[in-house]
């Protein structure tokens, strides 16, 4: 057993999920693996076993489903070990708003939004909840899976307000187009979209500001002071908020 901390990596058995699980590895943590695909998963902790020597336990769970996300925060809450907890698990629904079904909408907010939260409102330490540019682009035509995104990346701020004093790190991390099964989800070929990242260089750049503390990374952003301008901007409007009457242009239908 390692002396570091443990990490617990959702959706660890592919894509973002699994780099980060072999990143943390390589650091030398121990790992609790957890996603829908037992035969991945096995294959995923027997490497990095092999690779690194670290424990690597496995927890099947789809975490759609109530009584999973229930397990897994029964494990979060209860093994001391787990200090970081990397809530990577999410998908993407094919079509538009208007010719996406109920169901798939559902099943999209349950993994992308509740499942996130719960797996949050349990951890500890460090959370590093993976978000999206997509939750800060409307106009990007992702209607649903940008508004879980924008959830997700609210969430992160607003625990690291409510957390930070009691030693808890909060990281959101925004990819834009990365490498990973989710475009099958989305029913698009990911070879015709410009400007993809691969899924190393996604996970390596966050561990950076993962290393740094940030409570925001933007790995495919390269000019910081737009987001540092964003974000100012957005504080900047809060106190004039708190006022008892509507605002002058609203006072008249002209």
């Amino acid at each position: 057993m390692s002396s570091e901390s443990a990490v617990l990596v959702t959706g660890a058995s592919t894509g973002i999920g699994a780099v980060y699980a072999e990143r943390f590895a390589h650091r030398g943590h121990d790992l609790v693996l957890v996603a829908r695909n037992h035969e991945r998963l096995t294959a995923l902790a027997e490497r990095l076993r092999d690779e690194t020597g670290v424990q690597v336990d496995i927890l099947q769970a789809d975490l759609t489903q109530d009584s999973d996300i229930a397990a897994v925060e029964q494990r979060l809450r209860e093994d001391a070990r787990i200090r970081i907890l990397v809530n990577n698990a999410g998908t993407s629904i094919p079509g538009d708003f208007l010719h996406q079904s109920s169901d798939d909408i559902t099943r999209l907010i349950t993994l992308n939004v509740t499942s996130v939260a719960r797996l949050a409102e349990a951890g500890e330490g460090a959370i590093v909840n993976i978000a999206s540019v997509v939750g800060l682009g409307p106009e990007m035509g992702l209607t649903v899976y940008g508004a879980t995104k924008a959830f997700v990346l609210f969430l992160s701020q607003g625990l690291d307000v409510e957390l930070s004093a009691k030693g808890v790190y909060v990281q959101a991390v925004l990819p834009a187009a990365t490498r990973t099964e989710i475009w099958q989800h989305s029913g698009k070929d990911v070879d015709t979209i410009p400007g993809v990242m691969e899924v190393d260089k996604l996970v390596d750049a966050a561990l950076v500001g993962f290393d740094r503390r940030e409570s925001v990374t933007i790995p495919p952003l390269h000019d910081e002071t737009q987001w540092q301008t964003l974000n100012a901007t957005r504080q900047a409007m809060l106190p004039g908020f708190a006022q008892s009457e509507p605002a002058a242009r609203y006072l008249s239908r002209s």
